[in-house]
C-alpha cells in the first residue's frame, strides 16, 4: 500500500519534486554556411578550366590569383583546391600554389583496367535481367554528350559524360559502387600530362558509342556490349 508523506516511514527520503516541463528548443532553419556553397562554385569552375585546358599541365597557381580570376577570397579556392589534391588532379607546391599534375599514359591505363572492372561486370549483369525500356530511359543523356561533343565544348562534355555513367550505374541500385566509379572518372578526365587532348571528331566518336552502347545492352548483345565499353573506358584518342 502507497503511504502518504505524513505516513512515510521513519527516515525515508522525501520524493523528488516534479520538474518542469524544459521549454521546446528554437528551431532554427538548417541552412549550410555561405562558403561552402562558394566552394563548390569554384570547384565546379575549376574543373571546368582543367577540362578545357585553361589551368594547364604542369603549370602552377596560386589562390589569390585564381581567387581574383573568379571574384572570391582565397579561402573556397584553396578549399577546392584541397579537394583537386584528393583526387589527385593536383598538387601542393610549398608557398608557391598548386600545380596541375597532368595524367600519363600510365595513369590513364591503369585507371581504364580498374573501371573497367568495376563498371563492366554490373553493365552485364543488367543486361541479363533489365527491361530494353530501361535502356531507353538514357537515350537522352547518351544525346547530350554528343551534342557537347559537337559544339566542342569540352567542359559540358566532362559533365555530360560522368551523368550518363552515373545514370548507367544507378540502375544497379548499388550507391558505393556509383561512387567508387564516379571518384575514378573524375580523375580519368585529368588533363594528359603532355597536353594532348582528343580532337573534335575524335570527342564525337567518343560520344555516339554511348548510344551504341545502350543499342546493345537493350538488344542483350553482351559481346558488343563489353568490346564497346572498353572501347569506351579506354578513352578517345589524343590527337588535335
Amino acid at each position: 500500500m502507497d503511504l502518504t508523506r505524513e505516513e512515510q516511514a521513519p527516515g525515508a527520503p522525501a520524493p523528488a519534486p516534479p520538474q518542469a516541463a524544459r521549454p521546446p528548443l528554437p528551431v532554427r532553419p538548417r541552412t549550410l554556411p555561405e562558403r561552402h556553397s562558394v566552394r563548390a562554385q569554384v570547384l565546379a569552375a575549376l574543373r571546368d578550366a582543367l577540362a578545357t585546358g585553361e589551368l594547364e599541365p604542369g603549370g602552377t597557381y596560386s589562390a589569390p590569383t585564381l581567387a581574383e580570376r573568379y571574384g572570391v577570397s582565397a579561402t573556397p579556392v584553396r578549399e577546392a583546391m584541397q579537394q583537386l589534391v584528393s583526387e589527385g588532379v593536383v598538387e601542393t607546391v610549398p608557398n608557391r600554389g598548386f600545380r596541375v599534375a597532368g595524367r600519363s599514359p600510365r595513369d590513364a591505363a591503369e585507371l581504364a583496367e580498374v573501371r573497367a572492372a568495376l563498371e563492366i561486370p554490373a553493365l552485364l549483369r543488367l543486361a541479363r535481367t533489365l527491361p530494353s525500356e530501361r535502356w531507353s530511359e538514357l537515350r537522352p543523356l547518351a544525346e547530350a554528350t554528343v551534342s557537347a561533343a559537337r559544339v566542342g565544348d569540352r567542359a559540358a562534355y566532362a559533365e555530360a559524360d560522368r551523368r550518363f555513367h552515373r545514370s548507367l550505374l544507378a540502375l544497379t541500385g548499388n550507391r558505393h559502387l556509383v561512387a567508387v566509379a564516379e571518384d575514378l572518372h573524375r580523375k580519368s578526365q585529368a588533363p594528359a600530362a603532355h597536353g594532348a587532348r582528343p580532337g573534335p571528331a575524335e570527342l564525337v566518336a567518343d560520344a555516339l558509342i554511348h548510344s551504341a552502347l545502350l543499342d546493345a545492352l537493350g538488344a542483350g548483345d553482351l559481346v558488343t556490349a563489353e568490346r564497346l565499353a572498353r572501347d569506351h573506358l579506354a578513352g578517345p584518342a589524343t590527337a588535335d
